[in-house]
């Protein structure tokens, strides 16, 4: 094994270097956006995607059934035809073990374009592929039949890929019932071609991707068409404990047409390689291969081949993609080495380069012009040294490496399954490659790389079950660009840009988008590719520049009137994820880090108001772009106090007596109670307000974690200290709190304040002393959901000095919980005086 494959691998297995990846200027949920779903009642697994953009349509392959859909709006279904598994067939499928209900139905796998009145269609067929010709015009299978064997798994899990060329089917898939011999084949009546059932040529591989690269006309080199074929397969060449997978490419031509003797009927021009994608330090080895999306455009010297990568162990989430020009494949391919097996203690097979004479013509190389002047017009008279290279040494030592010899895009905490490629002109002339990356939690992640990096400009949420991606696909027809998204349970059109959610020139500048141009006269930020003609005022600069924005933007204001000693929450939509909220108060910019202030995910808490909280309030939104700060007030609220009403002169008003009359126990809304571990639990706040969280939107509980005011997470011993903890949620979250596991026997104290939306703000501390490092757990329960956070305590010899700032902290926090005792003590007054006047 090379010293350097072995680095890799102990990489990939042991140790990762830290990736952290651009985060998603905006994120849209489902429901902030316009997206068009399809979806059948009882019909799923739509994994199986064909675009025709001449006639508009998207031909889908679900499970038992083929649509044809308005490619411009897929809820309008033009056809649909049924495509059942005999009762017959499902017994004989359940007797060999597999599910009924699910196995052993027909999966549609192969939709592509014979000519422009037939598709070729095959099936999983409760294990017994098939495949048959759907006549466009009726919609109606011509009754073929034929065998699918080699060109459709007949396992639906079972990975698998097709392309169709000039007629013919080239496919990636399994041979046989087990899935134990993987095949890449062409289905031709004149000359059907296939790989050796051999571990040198396909190792367990998994297919993600195929497509021909046509040759260059202009070329003098008379080249043929070439397929390639993308996959993951298990190492021969390194020797490691387990399983090390590799991605790999691989490429046919299709001229081919196999050997006379040797490689009868097999492929003569079948090599692969190595694909690389790993950070230039090489201790983070991406060595999955999720998807492949080729780029060709009449811009491009050359196509670029763009891949979703992962690690094989991948404990920290992370996925990359890398990029490949199509020189570097053919560098590989037409003057690499290749490898050899050599036998190493009689019976071990080791992997090495070959160092030896290499036959002539190249083995492996396409039927071109050299090889014609040398009177080798076709594989069939290619000499049998050539053709027994070809059979040994199908694996090439030289790897493909990518664009810049690193990845275009490292994420964290995600796991991106599919990938298209557009490529746009902006405003100024410049093209970007704009990526549309797709995850297994059913969003979508649109980047660009310019300049100063990776920017990822927007992430929707396609499915609202979170459901994985399965096939993505890209329509580039003028005026009618849409992505595609399959998944097991329907398919989800979506705009390629959504230009209209910015309203403000600032909003539209920052996103980035090349998509997208700030109009001046009409105020609107637009999709430049649907318009006519581009005008000189339109403003857009990928940079982030904002500067050329006009300062002047309407503000709107929302007034406000709330009683004293209630709390308010002014709500600011501030949407994009790479801005800081800030906020202010008569032109002054408010410490939110104080028991007065809370914020609340973008919101403003203010709790126990008084006269002087009366006053505007200003959201604004600050983001910082190529060392240049743009702000912008995104919300305006006006915030007024009721006047208090003196409680010990007159009757009491009847609004008063409405109330005391009331059957809601004490407190009410709004207010806050104290609680202690052993004492009565306390009251639960009433809320008059319908329970939002009873809907079937999806129910966030949000937790802020323990923490010492300072944040410095250690105290003396036997030192008091005090750690807080905060959450959001529906009206019954309560908190427990556990000390190395164990729940814990000091006084618990803890306030509520009921929202105006029917969620509940609750508050919690402990106050305890320990003499040895101690772990908490904040765990808040509640009927959406619950979530736990943790916190070491490090105890100290000596005391720090750390510790007089959060004492002097915790007086302040001391200080709030006075006065809403104080408060509390009042309207019990008031309350229990109520109650005495309303009893008879």
């Amino acid at each position: 094994m090379a010293l350097s494959g072995l680095y890799a691998a102990l990489g990939l297995l042991f140790g990762a270097a830290a990736a952290f990846g651009p985060v998603p200027r905006i994120t849209w949920e489902h429901r902030e956006v316009q997206l068009v779903h399809f979806q059948e009642p009882e019909v799923f697994n739509y994994s199986t995607l064909l675009l025709s953009d001449d006639k508009d349509v998207l031909y889908v392959g679900a499970r038992e059934v083929i649509f044809a859909l308005n490619s411009a709006n897929i809820a309008e279904k033009h056809h649909e035809l049924y495509w059942k598994v005999t009762e017959d067939k499902k017994t004989k499928c359940a007797d060999k073990g597999k599910s009924k209900q699910t196995e052993c139905l027909n999966y549609v796998r192969v939709l592509q374009p014979l000519n422009d009145d037939v598709l070729f269609v095959c099936g999983t067929n409760a294990f017994q592929p098939i495949c048959d010709h759907l006549n466009l015009m009726s919609f109606e299978l011509r009754g073929k039949n034929e065998d699918g064997k080699g060109r459709c798994p007949f396992d639906p899990a079972q990975s698998y890929t097709s392309v169709m060329v000039d007629g013919e089917l080239y496919s990636g898939t399994s041979y046989n019932f087990l899935g134990s011999e993987p095949i890449i084949s062409r289905n031709s009546h004149q000359s059907p071609l296939r790989t050796e059932y051999a571990i040198p040529w396909l190792n367990e591989p998994s297919f993600v991707f195929a497509d021909v690269i046509r040759a260059d006309q202009n070329s003098t080199e008379e080249d043929d068409d070439k397929v390639y074929f993308f996959f993951t397969e298990m190492s021969v060449e390194y020797e490691f404990v387990g399983k090390l997978m590799i991605p790999r490419i691989s490429r046919v031509c299709k001229r081919d047409q196999g050997g006379l003797r040797t490689l009868q009927k097999k492929w003569t021009s079948f090599l692969k390689a190595r694909l690389i994608c790993t950070t230039p330090d090489k201790n983070l080895i991406f060595n999955i291969i999720n998807d492949v999306f080729i780029l060709k455009s009449p811009s491009l010297k050359e196509p670029v081949i763009y891949g979703v990568f992962t690690p094989q162990l991948n404990n920290m989430g992370l996925s990359a993609v890398c990029a490949y020009n199509l020189s570097t494949v053919e560098d590989v391919f037409s003057k690499g080495k290749y490898m050899q097996s050599a036998t190493v203690e009689q019976s071990h097979t080791k992997w090495v380069r070959y160092n030896g004479e290499i036959p002539k013509p190249r083995p492996g190389a396409c039927i071109k012009k050299e090889a014609g002047a040398a009177n080798y017009m076709s594989s069939l008279n290619l000499p049998d040294k050539t053709l027994q290279f070809v059979k040994d040494h199908p694996l090439m030592d030289d790897s493909v490496t990518p664009i810049g010899d690193r990845p275009r895009l490292i994420k964290r905490d995600v796991r991106y399954t599919q990938i298209v490629v557009d490529r746009v002109t902006a405003l100024n002339g410049s093209v970007y490659d704009v990526m549309f990356i797709s995850t297994d939690k059913g969003a979508l992640h649109k980047a660009i790389s310019y300049e100063n990096g990776m920017h990822i400009i927007e992430e929707i949420q396609l499915f609202p079950n979170f459901e994985p991606v399965q096939t993505l696909l890209l329509s580039s027809k003028k005026g009618k660009r849409y992505l595609y998204a399959g998944s097991n349970s329907g398919v989800v059109q979506s705009p390629v840009a959504f230009c209209d959610k910015y309203s403000t020139c600032v909003d539209c500048v920052l996103a980035r988008d090349p998509y997208c141009a700030w109009k001046s006269h009409e105020a609107s930020c637009i999709n430049i590719l649907k318009e006519d003609e581009i005008e000189r005022d339109w403003i857009q600069n990928i940079g982030g520049d904002a500067s050329s924005c006009p300062d002047k933007v309407r503000e709107n204001s929302l007034q406000h009137t709330f009683k004293h000693g209630s709390t308010a929450e002014l709500k600011c939509s501030q949407k994009s994820n790479l801005a800081q909220v800030v906020w202010k108060f008569k032109d002054d910019v408010l410490k939110v880090a104080s028991p007065k202030y809370h914020l609340l995910e973008k919101a403003l808490l203010i709790f126990n108001l008084s006269e002087g909280d009366s006053g505007i309030y200003q959201c604004l939104s600050e983001e910082k772009v190529q060392n240049k700060t743009f702000s912008q007030v995104v919300a305006k609220h006006v915030l007024e106090l009721k006047k208090i009403q003196p409680s010990t002169v007159g009757p009491i008003q009847p609004a008063a007596q409405t109330e005391a009359s009331s059957s809601i126990p004490f407190p009410p809304t709004g207010t806050s109670f104290l609680s202690c571990v052993g004492s009565d639990s306390p009251p639960s706040p009433t809320n008059t307000m319908p329970d939002v969280w009873s809907s079937t939107e999806l129910v966030m509980v949000m937790l802020l974690p323990p923490f010492l005011s300072d944040q410095a997470q250690h105290v003396s011993v036997h030192g008091t200290f005090h750690l807080f903890c905060q959450a959001t949620g529906p009206t019954d979250a309560r908190f427990v709190w556990k000390k190395n596991g164990q729940k814990v026997e000091v006084c618990v104290s803890e306030q509520s304040h009921a929202l105006a939306d029917g969620r509940v703000h609750i508050l919690s501390w402990v106050k305890d002393a320990v003499a040895e490092n101690s772990e908490y757990h904040c765990s808040v329960l509640s009927k959406a959901g619950n979530k736990t956070s943790k916190v070491l305590i490090t105890v100290e010899e000596k005391d720090s000095a750390g510790q007089a700032r959060w004492v002097k902290e915790y007086d302040s926090w001391k200080s709030a919980v006075s006065e809403h005792h104080a408060m509390m003590q009042n309207w019990q007054t008031t309350w229990e005086s109520c109650k005495k006047k309303d009893t008879p």
